[in-house]
């Protein structure tokens, strides 16, 4: 009997310290599963479709509660997904489903513009870019500010992971700046500069975010959404969103420093040293490396090409798909030398992404082609009409719940995936088909601003909350502000903007 017990007491410390999850929000979510399929099947679903909701929104509340990785949370989806046999009659009808995501060009350009983005940070490229801007506007801590700004904007294009863009490359320079003017949280200075840099460095990085398909991964899954609630009609590629979020995101960039300089002023207005300090750091990296001629050359190559220059030039046989164009620059950095083949293999970001992006993916197409889509969005759309407001306002507060549901997610992704067709879906039947555009546009803006809001509420958050220059309460003060100006501005200038492109 005391060698069961002793057998029992080793399996639970195993149990306890290599088994990867956290045993409450295990639990928990594991409860909601329960709940979920000991709910009677709904009117209008099959038993096959509840038991698909049932899988997603535990899927969902596990990635809220971080359970695992994200990636092991998707892995657990498809897994459960091709037992069950929800979406086939069998298990390998159920596993092709599972599967068929990973297909997805969508799916390949994000993960291969993360490979690309690493090319930035190992020649160094990132930090002689935000260097440069400092040295250029940094007389005045304001003028930091733009610069930060500046670097972040510049490569948003091309880093698709806003963690990396702006927890990794950025944020080390604007702690560099603050430490060299003395802001330390350690020290209790960080109010100096720091903490007005801090908010900077993450409001450039939520509003670049939303410019360019390719500046943060949901960005595709919400390309994905639009394409299906408008019944492919409008289609958002690589060139259609940067030009519609051009006018307004570019306003947004221009008046968020300010905007930040006045909600936190930093206690050091003038900061004479900083443009030297990065003077002398842009000296000691020297000039220009072949490695980050080539990375620039690459990007010069990718912005012709996903911007269709050659078939404004020589015609439509000449357009090339954007994920063919992700694919043409990897192999040009890989050729060159400039990133190699353990680059690839080694950058876990964009594996990982694979992973949990193509299983969100493949539950979303299978919840609408089950109908779970259509029939939550009758539910919502009769329930706004049962109100007696207008389409106006039906819109409005669409959007508005959309966005600001946001302190319930730490996860964009999880939080695009958990409501945004199904609020596109209602708010395409209720918004007259001539502004159907202004809406899907105002809801493609909104899924990021809303990551304005909480220190959590997308990758970059923890790593520039976590370096201790901004509290909590500044936190969320100054994320509410620059989320209901964000949104002032691209529901004004914006909307007029995309009259003039003769969207409405």
């Amino acid at each position: 009997m005391a060698k069961l017990l002793d057998g029992l007491r080793d399996a639970l410390r195993h149990f306890r310290d290599a088994v990867p999850f956290r045993v409450v929000p295990a639990a928990i979510a594991t409860a909601v599963l329960v709940l979920l399929l000991l709910v009677p099947v709904p009117e209008g679903l099959t038993p096959k479709a509840w038991g698909l909701v049932a899988i997603f929104l535990t899927t969902i509340v596990a990635i809220i509660l971080k359970v695992m990785p994200i990636g092991v949370m998707a892995m657990m989806a498809i897994v459960i997904v091709a037992l069950s046999q929800v979406t086939a009659t069998s298990s390998g009808g159920a596993i092709r489903d599972a599967l068929a995501s990973f297909a997805s060009p969508l799916i390949w350009l994000i993960v291969v513009a993360i490979l690309i983005s690493r090319g930035v940070k190992k020649t160094g490229l990132g930090s002689r870019i935000g260097l440069l801007f400092i040295a250029l506007l940094g007389k005045r801590a304001i003028g930091i500010g733009y610069g930060l700004a500046a670097c972040d904007l510049l490569l948003a294009p091309f880093t698709p992971s806003n963690t990396a863009r702006g927890g990794g490359v950025v944020h080390p320079i604007m702690r560099s700046i603050a430490n060299a003017f003395g802001s330390d949280p350690a020290q209790g200075t960080q109010r100096k500069v720091g903490t007005y840099l801090a908010l900077v460095n993450m409001h450039a990085n939520t509003i670049t975010s939303g410019m360019f398909l390719t500046a943060t991964a949901p960005n595709p899954l919400v390309v994905d959404y639009v394409a299906r609630a408008t019944g492919q009609s409008f289609q958002l590629s690589w060139t259609t969103w940067a030009l519609c979020m051009l006018l307004p995101g570019l306003a947004c960039i221009l008046a968020m420093p300010l905007l930040v300089y006045l909600l936190s002023p930093p206690e050091l207005k003038e900061t004479p040293d900083a443009a030297g300090y990065a003077r002398r750091e842009l000296e000691r990296l020297g000039p220009l490396s072949a490695r980050e001629k080539i990375m620039l050359g690459t990007f010069a190559l990718l912005l012709v090409l996903w911007a269709n220059v050659p078939a404004m030039l020589f015609g439509p046989a000449f357009q090339l798909d954007p994920t063919v164009v992700a694919f043409v620059g990897l192999f040009a950095l890989i050729i060159t030398g400039t990133i190699d083949w353990d680059d690839v293999l080694s950058e876990k970001s964009a594996w990982d992404t694979l992973i949990w992006f193509g299983a969100l993916v493949m539950m979303a197409e299978q919840l609408n082609r089950l109908g779970v889509i259509a029939w939550f969005s009758q539910g919502l759309k009769d329930a706004i009409a049962g109100s007696g407001m207008g389409w106006q306002a039906a819109g409005a507060v669409l959007v508005l719940l959309f966005v600001f549901s946001h302190y319930l997610f730490a996860s964009t992704t999880a939080h695009i995936s958990a409501m945004m067709l199904a609020f596109l879906t209602v708010g395409l039947q209720l918004v007259p088909a001539d502004y159907a555009v202004p809406f899907v546009l105002m809801m493609t803006a909104g899924s990021t601003i809303m990551m304005t809001l909480t220190h959590y509420a997308t990758g970059t958050s923890p790593v520039i909350f976590g370096s201790g220059y901004v509290g909590l309460g500044e936190w969320w003060r100054v994320g509410l502000v620059m989320c209901v100006v964000e949104l002032a501005i691209y529901g004004s200038l914006g909307v007029l903007w995309w009259k003039v492109l003769g969207y409405w």
